[in-house]
């Protein structure tokens, strides 16, 4: 049953069939590939790893208002899933791994054929908002991963900056986008996203546009201090926060607005999850 429900999201999400299931099947790419052999990716497993950080924004803005860092150290982190997390199913996490004392995680073992949109690491605990953070997707290949995924990056988000960024943009902004059924952000579920250049920069004065068009007015730029957002473009921290209608899962893409060579980002919110993810330009993320 839990798999028909996946198949029927997909459906209405209007996912490509790529994501959803699909024998997709072909060569790995590489520098030549008329000899290469095709992968069998329904049973191809691969292995996960890299670090988790406070998300690099809330830090500075920690500091900046004199408050400490949440510990992360031996903090047990997810490999899921994020559509499937969204849409409650079961088999939406894949393994788990305890922090060391540098953030660092690994998980083996990882089934490609249970990937749909991509991969993300959850991560909750004292002090945290319950978040999942991108560490691959398929916009990027239009594919499952076909390799070990090394050097990701997953964020840890403070409660005291959701709360925060709930404040600055105010019940009744979170009343009027949820029909009066949320006034926090972890209500309503969102989406908050970090535009950066090819070093890892934060960009100022960008603008992001989802590809359903009449979600456009759900995307707000919080100050660098939060206290206070905006639908004209990024601050210099580089943020934007998309607020979800705390009902059904919604899917869409969002890009970086008049660039026509970035490419388009898989979003999925749904009530009581921030989903977290870097616009950079390029295929691959900087390391920072």
């Amino acid at each position: 049953m839990k798999h028909r429900l996946l198949l029927a999201s997909c459906v209405l999400l209007g996912l490509t069939s790529s994501g959803c299931g699909s024998d997709d099947s072909a060569p790995d790419p590489g520098y030549r590939t008329e000899d290469s052999e095709p992968i069998d990716v329904d049973n191809l497993s691969i292995r996960v790893s890299g670090q988790a950080r406070v998300l690099p924004e809330a830090s500075r803005w920690l500091a900046t208002t004199g408050r400490s860092e949440p510990s992360l150290s031996g903090l047990s982190v997810t490999i899921e899933e994020p559509l499937r997390v969204a849409v409650n199913d079961l088999d939406a996490t894949f393994g788990s791994s305890a922090l060391d004392d540098a953030g660092a995680f690994g998980v083996a073992g990882i089934l490609v054929k249970n990937v749909n949109v991509g991969l993300a690491v959850g991560m909750s605990g004292p002090g945290l908002m319950r978040t999942s953070t991108i560490i691959y997707d398929s916009s990027f290949t239009g594919s499952r991963p076909r390799t070990n995924l090394i050097e990701t990056r997953a964020y840890a988000l403070p409660e005291s900056f959701h709360d925060a960024l709930s404040t600055a943009l105010g019940e009744s902004r979170l009343l009027g986008h949820t029909e009066n059924r949320a006034r926090t952000l972890r209500e309503a579920g969102f989406a908050l996203g970090r535009v950066v250049d090819e070093n890892g920069r934060p960009r100022a004065g960008v603008r992001v546009a989802p590809s359903r068009t009449e979600l456009a007015d759900r995307i707000y730029y919080p100050s660098a201090d939060l206290g206070s957002v905006n639908q004209e473009g990024t601050s210099e921290e580089g943020l934007f926060v998309y607020v979800h209608t705390g009902l059904a899962v919604e899917s869409f893409h969002v890009s970086v607005e008049g660039e026509e060579d970035a490419v388009p980002r898989n979003v999925v919110t749904a009530p009581g999850l921030g989903l977290m993810f870097t616009l950079h330009p390029g295929l691959h993320p900087p390391i920072e």
